[in-house]
């Protein structure tokens, strides 16, 4: 199949970019945001605990993140059309396979394991040609392809479980694994890497305006690791990742410890109805921050999203019997957590440069997968062990308001210090210019 070729400038041509971008995250979202839906028949059909069946979608988790560095470097080295196509095929493949297992462990293999690295190769493969496509307008861009993967299942979520009620699983792990294959696979041909003269005036356009500063110098995984700024990046997202993720994975455990689970709100059960606000507000937030981000900097948005996440989180404790509080404050959580697949991406193409932004931010992307274990089991054990939920959240809120601190105090002056050391070896000839 021949790769579809987009005409015009390199400013439409990168547009659509960002909407091949955005269907595609659309496409794979499935997989992470429906699967409640499928827990209970595959409980029941497989002869299987709940807990059991859960450990499918840690796999899931793991394969998709600690991955990431192996598969942005394939994307790097053998370009985006192959690898993004492979992903949509695996991903397909995962739900089709998973169709027809009759034990625990090929579900493991099938949805987990293979659904991991077919979403995974898609969500990295995406982010790094954002990153690359829209230096100058890199936080909203990657905001919004972030926003596509948080949007997608709201699509597909009410198809889905009136499928499950009328097909049964099998028939609609099947159907829709085609459906999420095929849209995948067709948004991946028209998915490129930017040649260097179709950026090179973008990235003039950044330098020109100063709000964010952009490496002179492409670093390559390896040199990057050596970086202090790249494993404070790594610590920050990941004391964001375990905040957010402990609201995630726990919301359900502490709304009925708080018994505000089905309370109602404005007609609804107080549960159900912050669910869906939260996913309304983790989708907005990605393209709203990353473009503030473009325009007053990534460290400073840093410090006003961070601290909003810190400040809703300590009004949410101190008000745990109020259900209209919870389902609000809930909306302003994520309206302060969602960001970080916005910032974070930006920020490190910022200071690494953009020839192998897509192996760097596997990398950092590994910082998920170390919140998910942080916010989930290892959280659930702090709650266990102390019969509380405020040492949880005790914990995150001081994540929350230590990272907004680090952004501003730390990072930005680091930051400034590491591109003005990378811009004179440049210019000295130390280094080799960035994309070439």
């Amino acid at each position: 199949m021949n790769q579809i070729k987009t005409t015009g400038s390199s400013g439409s041509t990168r547009w659509w970019q960002l909407f091949f971008g955005v269907v595609a995250m659309m496409a794979i979202s499935s997989p992470q945001y429906v699967w409640a839906l499928f827990t209970s028949e595959l409980t029941k059909g497989l002869g299987a605990t709940l807990p059991q069946v859960q450990v499918t979608f840690a796999i899931l988790i793991v394969a998709q993140t600690f991955l990431s560095p192996f598969q942005g470097y394939l994307i790097d080295k053998f370009g985006p059309r192959m690898l993004l196509s492979c992903g949509a095929i695996l991903t397909a493949l995962s739900w089709i396979l998973a169709s027809g297992v009759t034990g625990i462990w090929g579900l493991y293999l099938t949805y987990g394991l293979l659904g991991g690295v077919g979403t995974g190769i898609i969500y990295v493969g995406v982010i790094g040609l954002m990153v690359q496509w829209f230096p100058d307008r890199r936080g909203f861009a990657v905001g919004m392809v972030a926003a596509g993967y948080g949007f997608g299942a709201i699509m597909t979520t009410f198809a889905i479980s009136m499928s499950i009620k009328s097909s049964g699983v099998a028939s609609t792990l099947v159907m829709f694994g085609v459906i999420i294959g095929v849209v995948g696979l067709a948004a991946a041909q028209g998915m490129r890497r930017p040649r260097a003269d179709e950026v090179a005036e973008h990235i003039k356009k950044v330098k020109l305006e100063n709000t964010t500063r952009e490496s002179s110098y492409s670093y390559k995984p390896t040199e990057m690791l050596k970086k202090p700024v790249f494993w404070l990046l790594f610590v920050m997202m990941t004391m964001m990742s375990t905040s957010g993720l402990m609201v995630i994975s726990q919301m359900g455990a502490f709304a009925k410890d708080f018994g505000v689970a089905d309370a109602m709100v404005f007609g609804m059960a107080a549960l159900p109805l912050a669910l869906t606000i939260d996913r309304i507000c983790n989708g907005l937030t990605r393209p709203f921050f990353g473009w503030v981000s473009d325009r007053i900097g990534r460290e400073n948005t840093m410090l006003i999203a961070f601290g909003l996440e810190g400040v809703a989180m300590t009004l949410w404790l101190m008000t745990t019997d109020n259900p209209v509080l919870f389902v609000i404050l809930s909306g302003v959580v994520f309206f302060g957590w969602g960001e970080i697949f916005s910032l974070f991406p930006s920020i490190l193409t910022d200071t690494f440069g953009t020839k192998h932004a897509t192996t760097n931010y596997g990398f950092l992307y590994m910082a998920q997968g170390v919140g998910s274990v942080l916010g989930g089991p290892l959280a659930a054990l702090m709650h266990d062990a102390t019969g509380s939920w405020t040492p949880v959240f005790a914990t995150v809120i001081c994540m929350d308001f230590a990272t907004a601190l680090l952004a501003y105090f730390v990072l930005k002056p680091m930051r400034k210090t590491f591109l003005a050391k990378s811009e004179a070896l440049t210019v000295s000839g130390g280094l080799a210019p960035a994309f070439k």
